[in-house]
């Protein structure tokens, strides 16, 4: 067999897998979703090897999309850091086998102090299976490894379904974009959603505008010393329009005296233009989506307080 042959087969059945597992989720899933939802403690989520390695990667999800959580070793937890879990608190415990030896021993302790169990494992017959308030079934006809030993598609198909906890205790929490700002501050992530449209865009001495009376001299004048837009107000500075680049462009080729000509019969009376508390990225999506390079930034009574550039979000670091 071939590399590429190798890879996609790898591929289809771990593909195959993951149908196999949307298919099967049902009741179990919705009871576990309301009983983390009805907790008034934390989510620990515990496993070994490599189901320890997916467990990490599920609390660290849980824990940044609303749900508060954290990792618990099984085998730490068997010498002293099964002290940090507490009554309120629900477990989830992954095991392929259902048999992982330093989680079977754990499970008197969290029994003694009556912590619902959440059991993510292959076998509904297993001793972890037998012990746990509700089963998720991670089984997988075959691993995607040719002995069918590695742990491959029954990894894929356990992390997948700790996303698809995560996101369903998100939806039904109403968690939204302000709350997940809040707790990613930092890089690239940050910058999508904590920058707002009003720390970006130009405002003041840089802000173009014209009014629909002006002639198109005035507005070629604006545009031309302020980057290429320019926002049509009223006497009270209220969005009623807006000039860009292309709409002069489009007016010199079909005439030449078109600087005698008023800026209300050449302003596009639609403009797009996006309100100052909005995220920066919704302005970027915005203008891809409309493919222009800025937009006139109004409050919410659409009066004009600055033109935001695709150039400069993208300067920020702010895209898709």
């Amino acid at each position: 067999m071939s590399i590429l042959e190798s890879a996609k087969r790898v591929i289809r059945i771990e593909q195959a897998a993951l149908f196999e597992l949307e298919n099967r989720i049902g009741v179990n899933f919705e009871k576990a979703v309301r009983l983390i939802l009805g907790s008034k403690g934390r989510l620990i989520v515990t496993g070994m090897g490599k189901s320890g390695a997916i467990a990490k990667k599920m609390a660290s999800t849980f824990a940044s999309t609303g749900t508060t959580s954290y990792f618990l070793s099984p085998a730490e937890g068997l010498h002293g850091d099964l002290g940090m879990v507490h009554k309120n608190d629900i477990v989830i415990a992954i095991s392929k086998s259902g048999e992982t030896d330093e989680i079977l021993h754990i499970l008197p302790t969290l029994q003694r102090l009556d912590v619902p169990i959440i059991a993510m494992t292959g076998s509904n017959n297993s001793t972890l299976a037998q012990n746990s308030e509700f089963v998720l079934d991670i089984s997988v006809k075959e691993e995607a490894c040719p002995h069918d030993l590695a742990p491959t598609a029954s990894t894929t198909v356990t992390l997948v379904l700790g996303d698809a906890l995560a996101i369903a205790l998100l939806e039904a929490r109403g968690f939204s974009t302000d709350d997940f700002a809040l707790l990613h501050p930092g890089g690239s992530l940050g910058r999508k959603l904590l920058l707002r449209v009003s720390d970006i865009m130009e405002k003041g001495t840089k802000l173009p505008f014209c009014n629909p009376q002006d002639l198109m001299r005035n507005a070629v004048l604006e545009m031309a010393h302020k980057r290429g837009i320019c926002p049509v107000v009223d006497e009270e500075m209220r969005l009623t329009g807006v000039l860009t680049t292309g709409d002069l462009n489009r007016l010199i080729e079909t005439n030449d005296q078109f600087m005698t000509i008023m800026v209300r019969d050449v302003m596009n009376t639609s403009p797009k233009y996006i309100e100052k508390n909005q995220l920066a990225i919704s302005a970027y999506q915005e203008m891809e989506k409309h493919r222009i390079i800025a937009m006139p930034v109004v409050d919410t009574n659409k009066k004009l307080l600055g033109v935001i550039h695709l150039h400069d979000l993208m300067q920020k670091g702010i895209s898709i």
